[in-house]
């Protein structure tokens, strides 16, 4: 699959989840209703480590899968092992030190996957994001963290996601306690790969998805309401990641 060249807006389902049989039956009900990307979430990964990108590559084997690691640290060798088991894409933190996330980005070349830098808790997101870039990152996850959500009533990636927006030239994602109305407003935006996850199909609490038909329906509304959501002007279609 080329991730050099995409078709915006993007629709990715965020499997934070502790189950992978859990996590496979929720990832082919998203692929039934039409999400594009398929992230393997931290708690997935920490119950079921490299095998839960395994399992979704053998299902899935046409949809890029996002191995939200979170690396902090041992950037090259944790790129090489998710590569390894399938993943396209990768997540590095904004607050890891500077030649962890340039391993991470070497480690990307190297094994043919994709870098997302993540700002969330930096103390200037929008500096952050631009400080990733210019790193080599390939996109910015512009994102509001679980914990930080619940210390601080209303606070939204949303806050800010115009400024990150204007500070880089690559694609941005928002994350962290989306509304579907704030979801479908992404590309508008300006932030055209769109995150589904907690609370909008996954219990925030409880780290479970709805399941079944309702699930089903959810998801397709809302991809048809982004697909039909115009990305902002130099997000538009066939935009060129880095490294193609």
């Amino acid at each position: 699959m080329n991730l050099d060249r995409l078709q915006y807006p993007i629709v990715q389902i965020s499997l934070d989840l502790t189950s992978l049989d859990e996590a496979l039956e929720t990832a082919a009900i998203a692929v039934a209703a039409g999400v594009d990307w398929l992230e393997a979430g931290t708690p997935l990964l920490l119950a079921e480590g490299l095998h839960a990108v395994e399992q979704l590559r053998k299902r899935f084997p046409d949809h890029p899968i996002v191995a939200d690691l979170k690396t902090m640290d041992g950037g090259y060798l944790e790129t090489e092992m998710m590569a390894k088991a399938g993943a396209n894409l990768v997540v590095v933190m904004g607050r890891a030190h500077e030649a962890t996330i340039r391993r991470v980005v070497d480690a990307g070349r190297d094994f043919g996957v994709k870098v997302m830098g993540d700002n969330l808790a930096a103390d200037d997101r929008v500096a952050n994001a631009r400080w990733m870039e210019g790193l080599g990152v390939d996109f910015i996850i512009h994102h509001i963290g679980y914990d930080e959500r619940r210390m601080i009533t209303g606070l939204s990636p949303m806050d800010e996601i115009d400024e990150v927006v204007r500070a880089v030239s690559i694609p941005v994602q928002a994350v962290g306690g989306l509304t579907v109305k704030q979801a479908i407003e992404c590309p508008k935006r300006g932030a055209p790969l769109v995150v589904l996850g907690a609370p909008l199909v996954i219990d925030a609490e409880e780290f479970k998805a709805a399941s079944g038909q309702k699930l089903h329906d959810v998801l397709s509304q809302i991809c048809r309401d982004i697909r039909q959501s115009k990305p902002l002007h130099r997000r538009s279609e066939d935009q060129e990641t880095r490294r193609s």
